[in-house]
């Protein structure tokens, strides 16, 4: 792990931490701490150019109505690789230990991605399942093994209300548990279903996913009510959205949160009108990173959550149009824009006291 003073960080963050809660006063000490990134990033239709029959993808081929051949599906992998090898980097040179993906087709996406030469050093490594999703597109998590050591991993089935949407089946929940430099961490990460159709008309299926996570953050938190776990994910639904305010009774105030409860970060960043995707000039925040309460305690040995971030550097930012200010997608709508993706992936900084 890269060991850097926190002095040194809050330093390197002074912009942003202005407005920043009584964890200034950490910077009084020199401690020496452990930085671990975990970023999550909707990928935006990161599709192969091969039809695949069990699913709906044949718009992505070159045949299909996006012409997806084989230079578009390098350069998307190229502008990915491009936004992953800088999250985080200016607090750790690794970037992300773990980074949750969605929107993703299948393992050879995921395997030309880290192998992409931006990211090739990493020797980052991929948990992934096929759901049955009608649009063939997954979540998985990619994670450096200098940091996290895999032991467990499942996917967690969502079973959709029939009056919620159209579509049967919707994105499974990935369930990771691993050790981060040792210590025991559960990932849950998430792709809830879309607003598409109405917000009203499925807002039970994003409800029905929320409620497959509680399930799961009990049954981890009965095997050990200490138990670490991070849920992140494109909840499509905002963090005061009853989803995650009602379902899984998160917490936007880090006074609020109580023993067995779970805190959301990007709540205040939400409130202050920071988001990670725009639509008819609003601005929503769906990809969010949630932590349970053991990882709030600042005095403890093991690793502690920090701080949250967007990370929406200018390069990503559509700079021209209608659409000046969102992030650059990769098409708009059948033509290649060459963006990056529709969303900013998001992080949050965990630190570790180390002699």
């Amino acid at each position: 792990m890269q060991g850097v003073y926190l002095l040194e960080f809050i330093k390197m963050k002074i912009s942003l931490l202005l407005a920043c809660t009584p964890l200034i006063v950490l910077s009084q000490q020199k401690q020496n701490y452990k930085v671990a990134i975990v970023a999550f990033y909707n990928c935006e239709n990161f599709y192969d150019t091969v039809h695949n029959p069990t699913i709906n993808d044949i718009d992505f081929t070159p045949e299909g109505a996006y012409k997806y051949n084989t230079a578009i599906y390098l350069d998307k992998v190229k502008k990915l690789a491009t936004v992953i090898s800088q999250i985080g980097t200016d607090i750790n040179r690794d970037g992300p230990a773990l980074l949750g993906v969605a929107e993703i087709e299948n393992d050879t996406v995921l395997n030309d991605l880290i192998h992409q030469p931006l990211l090739q050093r990493r020797n980052y490594q991929v948990v992934h399942y096929d759901s049955q999703d009608p649009r063939g597109i997954d979540v998985a998590l990619i994670y450096n093994p200098k940091y996290f050591f895999v032991e467990e991993s499942k996917p967690l089935f969502v079973q959709l209300p029939g009056h919620s949407k159209y579509a049967r089946y919707t994105r499974d929940i990935l369930w990771v548990r691993g050790k981060l430099d040792g210590e025991e961490i559960n990932i849950l990460v998430n792709h809830w279903p879309s607003k598409f159709g109405g917000e009203d008309m499925t807002a039970s299926a994003r409800a029905a996913a929320a409620a497959v996570c509680k399930i799961q953050l009990a049954a981890i938190n009965t095997n050990n009510p200490n138990a670490k776990t991070i849920l992140m994910g494109d909840l499509n639904d905002d963090p005061t959205s009853p989803s995650i305010t009602e379902v899984l009774r998160a917490k936007g105030r880090l006074q609020d949160v109580k023993e067995g409860e779970i805190f959301n970060p990007f709540t205040e960043l939400y409130n202050k009108g920071i988001g990670t995707l725009a639509y008819n000039d609003t601005w929503s925040l769906f990809d969010q990173i949630l932590v349970t309460y053991s990882l709030l305690d600042k005095k403890q040995s093991g690793f502690f959550y920090f701080k949250p971030f967007v990370f929406n550097k200018a390069f990503m930012t559509e700079n021209t149009g209608l659409h000046k200010g969102y992030p650059m997608r990769t098409w708009e709508g059948f033509n290649y824009r060459g963006g990056y993706s529709d969303h900013f992936p998001t992080y949050i900084v965990l630190l570790k006291k180390t002699k």
